[in-house]
């Protein structure tokens, strides 16, 4: 049989579909010793095992099958498949909003190459209309490739050229845009733009997407209309984060930028808005707020784009039994900020008492967080807190640990005075420190208690 129907295929696995007389892309039925199965043949890629044989399943899912476990394989159909998005001709219409899609490297929109196994993104707008072809109904898109790099390779350095490029947008007169990002750290940057990006006239809104978009249950087409239709037409002009609302397709959250954490590794549902409610809901039909106040859309083109960050900070999430060697470490590798995530109200073990004096003597700024994410630093309330105060740690309020990481870092690049570094810190760019959280803004729900049980059933039947 000719190689080229075995695409991946290899050692004994290649030898099992020769014995079948079974192909790539045929549409087979298998038995084996645990069952049986029926689906596709999928291509393997290049530096994968010979044990397996992967299938598709009608729903849309894949598997591999122990080649050991086969005991019969029978083609019953075959047709091959074109896993390539289709690029069409984004279409422009006048009488809709120009939107602008900042990629970071996210795959938003992508297709599988199953010679390497990789996630290809699609990103040119030709590319994007194939894949999302409803994003023609929202606005006219263009698209810039700024960096390629997974979520976790996001820093400081892209955080400045994103503001950047955001600035020079609004300057051309652009009236939306769209950041596809990975999940995993869109929070971190979120925070950073809220702080580098000040006085938008436009709504500026970070997406990704949980489930890549070859899954059935994937979530990226609908969170960028999402993301698109906040852009193009929502009046809320600040930087956002759009994804699942709840764990169905009604709508999607915009979230502030500053109160927004993941906060589940795989539900699409994953940000929640920490300490408050999120700013709106969104579907293709519109943007719904939620919140009252907020900073609206605007015809003109001022903002103010502040580029700043040192990057020698760090944040410490204590620990019980922390040793002061940590903090003496930091010191004497020139880190000029510290983040601690403290327990209760903004506590930590005695021990570090010495540390924290040398690296406050030493003008490290240094401000205390919550585990708890939930509520305010209390610092005052036990002779803990009040020792530290007193040693110079500083209380963050209810900021979230990473956004007081951010927010830190970008003071002490505009500065090394502590006290304008105290001045920044404590005064809100938006929100993230309120005067008060609402007492809906803290809600986790524990399955199995019967209340909870008899309001799920209320809307999950």
């Amino acid at each position: 049989m000719n190689e080229d129907i075995f695409q991946g295929y290899k050692g004994r696995a290649l030898e099992l579909l020769k014995k079948f007389n079974a192909r790539v892309w045929a549409q087979v039925k298998v038995d084996s010793t645990r069952g049986e199965f029926e689906g596709t043949i999928l291509p393997r890629a290049e530096n994968t095992d010979d044990r397996h044989i992967v299938i598709k399943f009608f729903t849309g899912y894949n598997i591999g099958l122990d080649i050991d476990t086969i005991t019969n394989m029978i083609e019953v159909g075959y047709k091959k498949a074109i896993y390539k998005i289709p690029e069409k001709e984004f279409p422009y219409s006048a009488d809709k909003p120009n939107v602008k899609l900042l990629g970071t490297g996210g795959t938003i929109a992508s297709r599988l190459d199953y010679r390497t196994g990789a996630v290809i993104p699609a990103f040119s707008p030709g590319e994007l209309y194939g894949a999302v072809p409803e994003l023609a109904d929202i606005c006219n898109l263009t698209t810039e490739k700024l960096f390629a790099v997974f979520s976790e390779n996001m820093g400081p350095e892209q955080y400045k050229k994103l503001a950047i490029a955001i600035g020079q947008e609004i300057e051309k007169g652009t009236q939306g845009i769209v950041i596809g990002h990975g999940t995993d750290t869109m929070h971190y940057t979120s925070s950073a733009l809220t702080f580098m990006v000040q006085n938008s006239p436009i709504p500026i809104v970070l997406v990704g997407s949980q489930r890549s978009s070859d899954r059935p249950s994937s979530d990226a087409a609908l969170n960028l209309m999402h993301a698109a239709t906040a852009a193009a037409h929502g009046d809320i002009a600040e930087v956002m984060i759009c994804m699942f609302g709840p764990t169905s397709d009604e709508y999607g959250f915009l979230h502030r930028g500053t109160r927004v954490r993941k906060m589940h590794s795989s539900y699409r549902s994953t940000f929640r808005t920490i300490g408050d409610m999120p700013l709106a809901t969104v579907t293709r039909k519109g943007v719904f707020p939620i919140q009252k106040e907020y900073n609206k859309r605007r015809n003109d083109k001022n903002v103010k784009v502040m580029p700043f960050f040192e990057e020698r900070i760090t944040m410490i999430y204590y620990y019980t039994n922390m040793n002061p060697d940590i903090i003496d470490m930091l010191v004497e590798h020139g880190y000029k900020g510290i983040i601690i995530i403290g327990t209760g109200l903004g506590h930590v073990n005695k021990p570090l008492y010495p540390a924290i004096e040398r690296a406050v003597k030493k003008g490290v700024a240094i401000y205390m967080t919550v585990q708890t994410l939930w509520g305010y630093v209390h610092m005052f309330v036990y002779d803990t807190g009040r020792d530290l105060m007193a040693k110079g740690v500083i209380p963050a309020e209810n900021m979230l640990p990473e956004t007081a990481y951010i927010k830190l870092g970008w003071a002490l690049g505009q500065t090394t005075d502590l006290e304008k570094v105290k001045e920044i810190m404590l005064t809100p760019i938006n929100s993230e420190i309120t005067a008060r959280e609402p007492y809906n803004g803290y809600l986790i729900y524990q399955g199995g208690v019967p209340e909870v049980e008899a309001f799920i059933r209320s809307f999950r039947k």
